[in-house]
């Protein structure tokens, strides 16, 4: 085991902090306050060696020859309060390890088909021609006040998001899920802490003037909710969902994802779980079954995609996607995904339990996706059509009060001006 030596309030110290355990760095001890002494002969080649193969295999930007570099300034001055903060830094932008079983996976996921695509009708109307025939939704002329990759839903398909929330949600407290209620603006160093940059010119992060962040999802208000707890055994593990707005900053412009496909806010409920490291492979596995099982009752056609380490961002260490068939667009589209991210997040957010046996130790987080709105929508009627008709899932039929979508009312057209003068 790799320990950082350090002096904390003038003792010797020796933190456990297992960066580089075998075979990569998932066991990086990332939550470590500022040292004034530091061993940089904790870290061998054989360990950077080890970081720089998950790296490569991840296809990651590579910053292990800058550890290197830094790491020989520090046995020229072992105290350079620079340097050791600069070693920090680069040391928390190293992933999660990747799970032996995707090692061999290259660039591509392992796909398992839950239904044949080619025995489904081609014979559907796409998602915005439905809503456009039916008056359920509006996203052109609204960028004067709301910005482009914004939408309005109306009537039926407003109260469709209700429902499928309120289906969610009873899924998932027969599972014995806590609900908590959850902020929206979060500090840097949650968000952070998930995984998740905050500054670059590519990050999906909306920042405020304030220096806080809008939340991405949930899952970051939920692991912020247990940063700097420590758990008792018998308590794991812990299940809790959310209901929230989620911000990203991303945009695409292509075709298969106009629309609500990819917009910048969107309602979603979150499963999240703090367990042990001997449970969170089960618990994914328990999240994922939960997904498919919703997704299954709402008639759609499904895929599940173990992913490859190309595709898990840098805090899993395994993750799933589902993604549903959309016969309109004749496309998959990917509704719903999870992730065990073993300790990464425990580590940035000191979450740790306490054995029976009385050993602190960090605690493993899962997340998943029950429900994120738009390209449920779409999936939904595209995939629940019936002639010019379209069915409620028997799921939905008791929060709709119908088994049909009606028309709705035109709604008035807006126009975009560009001023309004008034009369003298």
């Amino acid at each position: 085991m790799i320990c950082f030596e350090m002096r904390l309030n003038g003792k010797n110290k020796s933190f456990p902090s297992k960066v580089f355990s075998c075979p990569s760095v998932r066991k990086i001890f990332a939550n470590v306050r500022p040292l004034t002494e530091f061993d940089s002969n904790a870290i061998g080649e054989h360990d950077l060696q080890q970081a720089e193969k998950n790296i490569l295999l991840r296809r990651r930007e590579n910053n292990i020859p800058n550890i290197r570099n830094i790491l020989k300034r520090l046995k020229l001055n072992k105290t350079s309060s620079v340097d050791i903060d600069e070693l920090k830094n680069e040391l928390l932008k190293l992933p999660n390890d990747t799970h032996p079983r995707l090692w061999t996976y290259e660039n591509r996921p392992k796909e398992t088909l839950l239904c044949d695509p080619s025995k489904i009708d081609t014979n559907y109307v796409e998602f915005s021609q439905v809503c456009k025939f039916n008056n359920m939704l509006r996203m052109n002329q609204l960028g004067n006040y709301t910005g482009q990759k914004s939408y309005y839903l109306f009537g039926k398909l407003a109260e469709l998001e209700q429902a499928l929330i309120r289906y969610a949600l009873s899924v998932l407290k027969q599972k014995q899920f806590r609900l908590l209620a959850v902020p929206d603006i979060l500090p840097k160093h949650i968000i952070e802490g998930c995984g998740m940059a905050t500054d670059g010119d590519r990050n999906q992060v909306y920042k405020l003037d304030s220096g806080d962040c809008l939340s991405g999802t949930s899952e970051m208000s939920l692991a912020g909710y247990f940063s700097n707890k420590l758990l008792e055994e018998n308590n794991l593990p812990i299940k809790v969902a959310a209901v929230s707005r989620c911000y990203r900053a991303e945009t695409s412009g292509l075709q298969e994802e106009k629309g609500i496909y990819r917009v910048h806010q969107f309602t979603k409920v979150e499963m999240f779980s703090i367990c042990s490291e001997l449970e969170s492979h089960e618990m994914l596995q328990h999240f994922k079954d939960i997904e498919i099982e919703i997704f299954k009752s709402l008639n759609l056609h499904l895929r599940l995609l173990d992913m490859p380490p190309t595709e898990l961002g840098a805090s899993a260490y395994e993750k799933y996607d589902l993604e549903a068939w959309m016969p309109g667009r004749q496309m998959w589209g990917e509704i719903s995904s999870c992730s065990n991210c073993t300790d990464y997040q425990a580590k940035r957010l000191n979450i740790q339990y306490i054995t029976n046996e009385g050993q602190n130790k960090w605690v493993n987080t899962i997340n998943g996706t029950a429900t994120a709105i738009p390209r449920l929508l779409i999936a939904l009627l595209e995939s629940n059509q019936k002639g010019k008709n379209l069915l409620v899932p028997n799921v939905l039929k008791d929060y709709l009060h119908t088994s049909i979508l009606t028309k709705e009312k035109s709604i008035p057209e807006v126009k975009l001006v560009k001023q309004i003068k008034s009369k003298e």
